[in-house]
């Protein structure tokens, strides 16, 4: 495995083990229930949007490392983003798993989300990695589903 290879690795383990902002939000503009039936993983998501800014977001739930540490890493890069930013970077990391060639302005747009590009090699796993993209999409759009299906 290479170094960097063991990096990314290293990255979500911590973040599976250590999620950040992990919790409820209080005061939530924003929220939204997130599933995805083949792996079992579940997850609430809450944002705090203030003039087309995310000030705050946290995310609360249950799921596979993938999953948690995606959560995690999403939340992390979304504070401050406006709501263009974010959807611009879920494109991003969207390419990233699921491009067969994926962009490397995708790469270098989505700094430690980069961890994720091995999963594109384990199709089922993407589902995972997406979840909580998935949910901040419904959320902001007041979309009724959130689901990887």
């Amino acid at each position: 495995m290479s170094d960097l290879s063991n990096l990314y690795q290293d990255l979500i383990l911590d973040h599976n083990a250590s999620p950040r902002n992990f919790g409820e939000l209080d005061c939530p503009t924003h929220r939204k229930e997130g599933s995805n039936p083949l792996c079992g993983d579940n997850l609430v998501l809450s944002l705090r949007v203030e003039d087309d800014i995310i000030v705050d977001v946290r995310f609360s739930g249950s799921g596979c490392a993938i999953s948690k540490a995606s959560a995690s890493l999403m939340t992390a890069a979304l504070k401050g983003k406006t709501i263009g930013e974010a959807e611009a970077l879920f494109a991003s990391f969207k390419d990233l798993l699921t491009s067969l060639e994926p962009s490397p302005a995708s790469a270098n747009q989505l700094g430690k989300l980069a961890a994720f590009s091995g999963v594109r090699q384990f199709p089922s796993r993407v589902k995972c990695a997406t979840l909580a993209w998935h949910t901040l999409e419904a959320a902001l759009h007041a979309n009724d589903v959130a689901s990887t299906e």
